[in-house]
């Protein structure tokens, strides 16, 4: 038995003399090993708190589909039921060009395929609204107080936000256009640049709109109160706006209101590239004006958030 447990101990007696470190000789300097450098970069962290917020919402396919039965019962019931076209060429006397006059009115032929455009802001409307709730409830369920602890930045957690509320509104826009393609929108003047184009458009307003309800939601810790702010803006942001009717039957008060909107010039440059519809603005004036919309709020929301943004 001693001889069978003599090879064990030496082998654990040279196991334990690697293990000794030896003690450095006197005079001799000691090099510390450098401590892992944190990633400071301004981008760090910026895709695993966008993609965080995006899993849970491509994850359950329900969502998608729920946030879609809005703007389908508005181009379904609204954008049928209230059919200009036909009521035009209906109630016009014999010989008066119908066309004509529903230009002067919508820019087209097709009160439908004018209906169509403003959905597409609608969705991305609707769906920015709720980037700011996704801050409260982050704050509210204690994730946040985590993220702010971690070596990302607060304009990476507000980056994040707004990007994950572009990514969701981009993909619900197309299904939108794929929708209100088969119940009837004109065709005929769809072109690559221009469906290009328009993703650009919704690209940017939704950075903006994300921007503005992320900014909002900063200090708000109460989901209430969130909700009463999406819902003073939504609405007055949709109906002052281009989105449903000409601006040319509104007020005159309400036309001053709608010059102001960013959401206006977003749908009249969705209309002039999708269906090729005269627009009230230049095509540049539409594009800088959601360019500096998008670019205004990003940037305030975080400058705002190095102050206001803490545990």
């Amino acid at each position: 038995m001693v001889e069978k447990a003599e090879p064990a101990i030496k082998e654990a007696t040279a196991q334990d003399a690697t293990l000794e470190r030896p003690m450095p000789a006197a005079g001799t300097t000691v090099t510390a090993r450098p401590s892992p450098k944190l990633n400071t970069s301004p981008t760090h962290g910026l895709w695993a708190l966008t993609n965080r917020d995006l899993k849970k919402w491509y994850t359950n396919p329900y969502q998608l589909i729920i946030s879609l039965v809005q703007p389908v019962i508005w181009m379904g019931l609204f954008g049928k039921a209230l059919n200009f076209t036909s009521f035009i060429t209906s109630a016009a006397p014999p010989g008066v060009n119908t066309s004509a006059i529903l230009k002067s009115f919508f820019g087209t032929t097709s009160y439908f395929s004018y209906l169509v455009c403003g959905m597409l802001i609608f969705i991305v409307l609707f769906s920015s609204t709720f980037a700011g709730m996704s801050v409260v409830w982050d704050r509210r369920f204690g994730f946040m107080n985590k993220a702010l602890t971690t070596p990302v930045s607060r304009g990476t957690v507000v980056m994040a936000k707004i990007l994950q509320s572009v990514g969701r509104s981009i993909i619900q826009a197309v299904a939108v256009l794929l929708i209100g393609i088969a119940l009837g929108m004109e065709t005929s003047n769809l072109t690559v640049l221009g469906i290009a184009g328009t993703f650009v458009v919704i690209f940017m307003v939704a950075m903006g709109l994300s921007g503005l309800f992320v900014m909002l939601s900063l200090r708000s810790t109460n989901w209430q109160t969130q909700m009463a702010i999406i819902n003073l803006l939504n609405l007055p942001l949709l109906f002052a706006s281009n989105a449903l009717f000409p601006v040319k039957i509104m007020p005159t008060w309400l036309q001053d209101v709608v010059k102001v909107n960013p959401v206006s010039y977003a749908i009249d440059a969705i209309r002039q590239l999708l269906i090729g519809a005269t627009g009230t603005y230049a095509l540049w004036v539409d594009f800088s004006v959601v360019i500096g919309f998008a670019a205004f709020f990003s940037i305030v929301g975080i400058v705002m958030s190095w102050r206001l943004l803490s545990k």
